[in-house]
């Protein structure tokens, strides 16, 4: 007999499945005079999918769809921090794709079906649920990049992701079908209680482990997995590129925590090795790369690949302390990353990117607050107290230390004050260099620079008061 299942629980991704299309449609018939409709409905979108995710939430984990799909507390918080990734991320690209003919529909769609993708991926409880939203949100961030299709270096950008992502996903699919292969299941659950009770492991097992974990890593982009970060950081347009470098790392995490921890949670002993040597290489390469690149999104880039590193030491550690501390490494990291790219988008105008470190030249000079906000933003990402970058390495390294893995936190310590330097090269850059003759005063809407600030004013705030977010983090990671 076939149960109906409840469709209370995914209210929220059948909304954003019919605004989706609905905004599809709709662009398709106006002119490009009315093309802010698409813009303003897609923001109301975001912020209507959010009122009915608190609306819906449920503490204890609901499943639904025959166990396929999951509401719980980790879940929602988690998809409520990428909604207001996204939402930020809309606001900051509205001017910059004005000035450059890419004020369109299709940003926007595409953004919401990357959404749908995320939410799908966070409340996954089977590896069918999880392979669809991977795939959802995929796709469509292949088409994000190659947008500005006038641009070859974006279209190389796109190609590549594209390759790469499918082994990727292939390399996912093929360790989920070792699994059910050796289980009999699809389900987490019971995939967590097969490996749990069975008295030895089969190398099978283990060979499903490895191609998983290799799928898990290249979406969060660590090293050796990273070979397609910066050149897509660099290739994609700003706005893309803030979207890939933010939203999608919480939907990684939360894979990590579906995956590895639900599911895998009794192979500890064996992924604990595994993700020690990747976080420590994403650590290194990270670090040490980032110093000699000139361009700003690749130093973002190899940044981001150092930060995944730390986020690796929260969940390698097994403990529900270290859980806690990845997750708040996470939330507050695409926090800093947004405001980031915000900078750039800020500074950016018609016929001129600012992503290079000599564009924020002399910034001191001509915008002593904003000046500020991305002081904020580089010695939030260095980990420099008071600000949450240094909370979020600090909970991180006190997870690893509890576990007695010392020198994995010095070790952890030494690369991050090897990425210090190439963060205070770019405060020097503003506060200690002359801004070029032909700079022009920065040209931004009011709704950019307000959002911008309160949006670097958070990393200051979180810093000086993080238990609120940390006590977050803790009720709703359950593990």
């Amino acid at each position: 007999m076939f149960t109906l299942p409840s469709l209370t629980q995914v209210i929220p991704e059948m909304f954003v499945l019919g605004m989706g299309c609905f905004i599809l449609v709709i662009d398709a018939f106006i002119s490009d005079r009315l093309r802010s409709i698409s813009y303003w409905l897609s923001l109301a979108s975001v912020a209507a999918t959010a009122w009915l995710t608190v609306t819906v939430a449920q503490n204890a984990g609901l499943l639904t769809f025959d166990d396929m799909f999951v509401n719980d507390s980790m879940g929602n918080v988690l998809k409520l921090f990428t909604y207001l990734v996204v939402a930020l991320t809309f606001l900051y690209s509205r001017s910059y794709l004005k000035d450059r003919s890419l004020f369109k529909g299709e940003f926007y769609v595409l953004g919401l079906f990357g959404m749908l993708g995320m939410m799908v991926m966070i409340s996954a409880h089977n590896f069918i649920t999880i392979y669809l939203g991977l795939e959802l949100l995929s796709l469509s961030l292949y088409a994000m990049v190659a947008l500005d299709r006038d641009s070859p270096v974006a279209s190389e950008a796109a190609m590549k992701y594209f390759v790469l992502g499918a082994i990727a996903s292939g390399t996912l699919l093929y360790g989920m079908s070792l699994l059910y292969g050796v289980t009999g299941t699809l389900d987490l659950t019971r995939l967590g209680m097969h490996i749990a009770e069975s008295a030895s492991i089969n190398i099978s097992v283990m060979l499903a482990l490895g191609f998983i974990i290799v799928g898990l890593c290249f979406k969060l982009g660590a090293v050796p997995f990273h070979m397609w970060l910066p050149d897509v950081y660099e290739g994609a347009s700003t706005p893309v590129t803030m979207y890939i470098g933010s939203a999608p790392k919480i939907a990684a995490f939360a894979l990590f925590m579906r995956l590895l921890v639900a599911g895998l949670g009794g192979l500890h002993v064996e992924w604990h090795v595994i993700l020690t040597v990747l976080a420590i290489l994403s650590m290194g390469i990270g670090s040490i790369v980032a110093i000699v690149q000139t361009n700003l999104k690749r130093l973002l880039a190899y940044s981001t690949i150092s930060h995944v590193g730390f986020v690796l030491l929260g969940i390698l550690t097994g403990t529900t302390e270290g859980y806690r501390a990845a997750m708040f490494y996470v939330v507050t990291y695409v926090i800093m990353s947004t405001a980031a790219f915000g900078m750039i988008i800020l500074l950016a105008r018609k016929g001129f990117e600012a992503d290079r470190l000599e564009d924020f030249k002399g910034l001191n000079d001509r915008s002593p607050w904003f000046a500020a906000m991305m002081l904020t933003v580089m010695f939030g990402m260095a980990g420099v107290p008071p600000f949450v970058g240094f909370f979020a390495k600090l909970y991180v390294l006190r997870a690893v230390i509890d576990i007695g893995m010392w020198w994995l936190a010095l070790v952890a310590v030494i690369f991050a004050l090897i990425s210090a330097y190439y963060y205070l090269k770019v405060v020097k850059l503003m506060y200690f260099d002359r801004a070029p003759r032909d700079a022009k005063p920065i040209q931004a809407d009011y709704d950019v620079r307000w959002v911008l600030s309160g949006n670097g004013l958070a990393i200051l705030l979180l810093g000086i008061m993080p238990g609120p977010l940390m006590a977050l983090c803790a009720r709703v990671i359950t593990f």
